[in-house]
């Protein structure tokens, strides 16, 4: 592959091959169980496509794996992403960035993120695998968060804990939101 090695579409090319074959599932098997198109996996472990977030749910749970595995390179025991950096992945329909800060190590099962958000389409998500919980601290903004049939309005320094496992949702209803986020896997 010429690209850098650390570049997202690097990062997860080079992770879906390695779960894939870990798990002795063929391109198709995956491609089925995440409800994507084979070319479209075969792009990805090329390093050629371009993956939303949603394309990137799909394919952790058609794989049972957190997301932060496809992005997560070794780290050094200091860590520091500035502000506006690390890598990013972007909601297919609604402006919501999420980017891994932090990756639980192989004795944990828990993933941090940095989110960001405008108002104007919600970040609807379908159930991730049984048993996540969802932390979000939000820092900036307003947003409407939780299970997608009962939402709850957050502001600066609120904190709310919703079942990932189900239908929810994250919804800017202001400027600039963001939000400290943790995925907790069973």
């Amino acid at each position: 592959m010429d690209q850098d090695s650390t570049t997202p579409q690097a990062l997860i090319a080079a992770a879906l091959r390695r779960e894939r074959t870990r798990a002795r599932l063929s391109l198709t098997e995956v491609a089925n169980r995440a409800g994507i198109a084979k070319s479209t996996l075969s792009q990805l472990e090329s390093g050629t496509g371009n993956p939303s977030l949603e394309t990137m749910w799909a394919l952790c749970v058609a794989l049972d794996m957190p997301l932060s595995r496809l992005l997560d390179p070794p780290r050094p025991t200091v860590q520091v992403i500035r502000a506006g950096k690390g890598p990013v992945l972007a909601a297919a329909e609604s402006d919501y960035r999420a980017t891994l800060l932090a990756a639980g190590p192989a004795n944990t099962r828990r993933d941090f993120f940095r989110i960001t958000a405008e108002p104007g389409h919600a970040r609807r998500s379908d159930p991730h695998s049984p048993g996540v919980i969802e932390h979000v601290l939000l820092a900036s903004g307003r947003a409407l968060i939780g299970p997608i049939d009962a939402p709850v309005e957050l502001g600066p320094g609120d904190y709310i804990a919703h079942p990932g496992d189900a239908p929810h949702v994250f919804e800017a209803l202001a400027p600039n939101t963001s939000a400290a986020f943790v995925i907790e896997y069973p």
